[in-house]
């Protein structure tokens, strides 16, 4: 069954050894993201770990990853240690096998990569078909969405500064708080690219495991260091 849905933000400089002198300017986020995790291992000691690339793609609890490709080798485990790290593993597996290893070393994941490029209607498809194979498990299962929000929130962010895009924020926000699943199933794919926000089919997503909405939501945070929204909580069914 699903025993809840979290939500962590997956930039590098989550990980301290690669924020360098950013590893203070984050260490509020990265606090909020650890203290959520282990919120999310009270809960469930099996996760499956969500995110979004340009490919899609299944990863067991056998995968093993490093960040050698973002300055530090440092390598990350699924659960299951043995394995050769995969240099090639996706980002949002390796940030979500790194909060594992800090917050929940004895939880086992999977991860599932969905391609940034579903449609709206696919994405959410994708989302219900997971919840039904998640309520006819017998285990307590926790699902770690790895997601960020728009890259265009201040003049100095990667994207520069789209208005439209701090608007969005304020609204991805009020409905983390308050489990608004119809603003995540009606993001547009055009306005989203525009906006600086790659991650749109894994906000769908959430919104197909909840159809209905989560019967409550806790371990809230938001932040936006560099010009960039990261978003941290637990969706309850």
């Amino acid at each position: 069954m699903l025993a809840a849905a979290a939500v962590a933000p997956g930039p590098p400089l989550l990980v301290p050894e690669l924020a360098g002198a950013a590893a203070s300017e984050t260490a509020g986020m990265r606090a909020a993201v650890l203290s959520m995790a282990a919120g999310l291992a009270g809960l469930a000691q099996h996760w499956i770990i969500l995110g979004t690339d340009g490919a899609g793609g299944e990863f067991g609890p056998a995968a093993a990853g490093t960040f050698g490709g973002y300055g530090r080798e440092i390598v990350v485990t699924l659960g299951q240690p043995g394995a050769e790290p995969d240099p090639m593993l996706p980002l949002p597996v390796l940030i979500g096998g790194w909060i594992r290893g800090q917050a929940a070393p004895d939880a086992t994941c999977e991860a599932r990569i969905v391609n940034a490029g579903l449609a709206a209607v696919e994405a959410l498809a994708w989302g219900r078909a997971l919840r039904a194979e998640l309520d006819a498990d017998p285990r307590a299962i926790g699902v770690l969405l790895v997601a960020d929000g728009s890259i265009r929130l201040t003049e100095k962010a990667p994207g520069a500064l789209d208005p439209r895009a701090v608007e969005w924020e304020d609204r991805l926000a009020a409905a983390l708080d308050t489990g608004d699943q119809q603003f995540l199933a009606a993001l547009d794919a055009q306005a989203c690219q525009a906006m600086g926000v790659a991650d749109r089919a894994a906000w769908t997503v959430l919104a197909g495991l909840f159809p209905d909405g989560p019967a409550r939501v806790t371990d809230r945070h938001d932040s936006a260091p560099y010009g960039v929204g990261y978003h941290v909580g637990i969706w309850l069914p």
